[in-house]
């Protein structure tokens, strides 16, 4: 960082008390006061290079002592006693951090080159222009330093001037940069990487307060050089510079009044920084939406930036991960309770986007593989949401049916979810066990997982009757179908019934055989229908006296085992259900052995 050199004696000024005086052998005549400061100095060598004491003085003799008051100098007593220093001689530095407050005070002073050449705004604005515009990291602490004095900045150029000289060098192409800059992205070594990257810039502006980052993002924008990711990414920069972490978030370690200050000042550049995010899709990640979503639901940002937040957030759904959604509540001091509300916000909002795109799409498959991804991230989410303690039934069940069917291609990854929350909840009653296995469907489990649920112990009985069912109703389907008569068989069995039709019409008796050959198609025909019919019941049938014969067995458990025998050709059979479910259960694991 550069800076100017001026004057050449040596810094006599003292303090004694709240009096700042020079040593001199010559008394002083000069008194001035700002703020509870109070200088004891000289007229001669102050009043040639000051327009305002000049005038202010113009009435008083060269012998008499002067009082004044400048408690409205900008940059107050520092910077007058930068301006004194150079009006004495003594050796002053001046840099990008005290050149906005040294000539906002020459001026007020009116120490211009009209009252004396090379006075010393000459020489500021000459060390402002060859050397501070020319910089890049001079032109950026300077901007920092015109919040301190936002008006004389303003009026004077500066703001303006460094700011144009920021953005030009933003405009630069990296290739063509050759000035200094910070970079330290994790993993980045300048010795490695003889390039300049293309987001060389972005850390050095995070510094800068957020009126003054937007005037430089906004502007760069309207040019339309840089891509929208690149706006995004200093965007990301500047937000993960100022904006705290969840957990800082709800630290308790500062008072009431520091809190709602500090709120108050990060809820402005939350929703100054969604307003700057590019419209283009993927301008900024979905884990950082989710991030500014999760953050300003803590500090209260309005309606339009969270519902902006969701919506941007629900065009990139696909794209999350678990990690992306996984963010504590703010409603809840514990830090581990999940925020499902805020996942699922964004989840009806996708599938709105969705419901409204999908019907006229060219790519049908693309929506498809869409919804597919945001079913599978769900499912994958709900397994992560279920290890929580405080995880509500009625939360958990809501997310997951907020997903639509066509977004699962099985039930896989929901019976891992169900299955992780009832390991993780086992005092659940009967009724939140029933509501949380109904959103299940069996039919639709791979084997080797509704292999896994007919023994697993946590199920309730009634899904455990529905997963033996199917298991059943699969096993007499395929063995049905190897019954089915071969293509070629049916081919011959109907040239032999032509043949017969061809012989009995020769001998005319086709009376007594036709009525014969009606008869037992009617019966064939009866019987058929009455075991498709006993088939379809077998379900309902299994499962109301597996169910109410379970119930039944448990409400009496007190006055002993209900066992129910029935007489059969092959002898008396068991009928508990709890019996019949081991059972079956040792037939499905034989059957996998096998």
């Amino acid at each position: 960082m550069k800076f100017m050199k001026l004057g050449t004696k040596a810094d006599t000024f003292h303090t004694e008390q709240a009096t700042r005086t020079l040593i001199s052998d010559i008394a002083a005549d000069l008194v001035i006061q700002i703020n509870d400061i109070t200088y004891l100095l000289h007229k001669f060598p102050l009043l040639p290079k000051c327009g305002l004491l000049q005038r202010l003085c113009y009435d008083t003799g060269d012998s008499e002592s002067v009082s004044l008051e400048l408690h409205d100098i900008p940059g107050g007593e520092d910077a007058f006693e930068l301006c004194a220093k150079f009006c004495y001689g003594i050796a002053i530095n001046i840099s990008a951090h005290n050149f906005v407050s040294a000539l906002c005070a020459a001026k007020f002073l009116r120490m211009n080159d009209s009252i004396e050449k090379g006075n010393f705004v000459g020489k500021l604005e000459s060390f402002f222009n060859s050397c501070i515009l020319e910089g890049w990291k001079d032109s950026i602490a300077t901007l920092q330093t015109t919040a301190t004095l936002p008006e004389w900045s303003e009026n004077l150029g500066i703001v303006r001037k460094c700011i144009d000289s920021i953005i030009e060098k933003i405009l630069t192409p990296p290739p063509q940069v050759k000035w200094s800059y910070t970079y330290t992205r994790p993993g980045y070594t300048k010795k490695q990487h003889h390039s300049v990257p293309k987001d060389w810039w972005t850390e050095d502006v995070s510094d800068l307060d957020i009126d003054l980052f937007r005037c430089i993002v906004m502007a760069i924008r309207s040019t339309y050089v840089l891509p929208p990711q690149l706006i995004g990414e200093a965007l990301h920069v500047y937000a993960c510079r100022w904006l705290p972490g969840i957990t800082k978030l709800k630290s308790s370690g500062s008072s009431v009044s520091q809190t709602e200050e500090s709120k108050e000042k990060n809820r402005k550049i939350l929703e100054t920084i969604v307003s700057m995010i590019p419209a283009d899709r993927g301008s900024v990640s979905v884990g950082f939406l989710f991030r500014l979503l999760s953050i300003s639901i803590h500090l209260g940002v309005s309606s339009v930036t969270k519902t902006e937040l969701i919506r941007r957030a629900s065009l990139q759904f696909e794209e999350a991960t678990v990690s992306d959604l996984l963010y504590p509540s703010t409603s809840s001091s514990d830090q581990n309770y999940y925020d499902t509300e805020l996942v699922q916000a964004v989840l009806e909002t996708f599938l709105k986007l969705w419901k409204r795109m999908s019907p006229g799409a060219v790519d049908s498959s693309y929506f498809l593989r869409s919804i597919r991804n945001v079913g599978k991230l769900i499912d994958s989410y709900l397994q992560v949401v279920a290890r929580d303690d405080n995880m509500q039934v009625s939360k958990f069940v809501s997310l997951a049916e907020t997903v639509p069917s066509i977004a699962r291609e099985d039930h896989d990854d929901l019976y891992r979810a169900i299955n992780i929350y009832l390991k993780m909840h086992p005092e659940m009653s009967k009724a939140d066990k029933k509501r949380l296995c109904g959103i299940l469907d069996c039919q639709r489990l791979s084997p080797e997982v509704r292999g896994h649920a007919v023994k697993n112990e946590l199920l309730p009985l009634r899904t455990v009757v529905q997963l033996l069912y199917f298991e059943q109703d699969k096993g007499s389907k395929a063995t049905s179908s190897h019954k089915l008569p071969k293509p070629h068989e049916i081919l011959l069995g109907a040239k032999d019934r032509a043949a017969t039709t061809r012989d009995t019409q020769s001998k005319h008796s086709l009376g007594p055989n036709k009525e014969e050959f009606n008869g037992e198609e009617i019966r064939e025909r009866d019987h058929h229908h009455k075991t498709k019919r006993s088939d379809g019941k077998l379900a309902l049938d299994m499962e109301k006296k597996m169910v109410i014969r379970g119930d039944i067995a448990e409400t009496q458990s007190e006055k002993g085992r209900v066992v129910r025998d029935e007489s059969s050709s092959s002898g008396k059979v068991d009928k508990d259900p709890k019996k019949m479910i081991r059972r079956a259960r040792s037939k499905s694991e034989h059957g996998v052995k096998k």
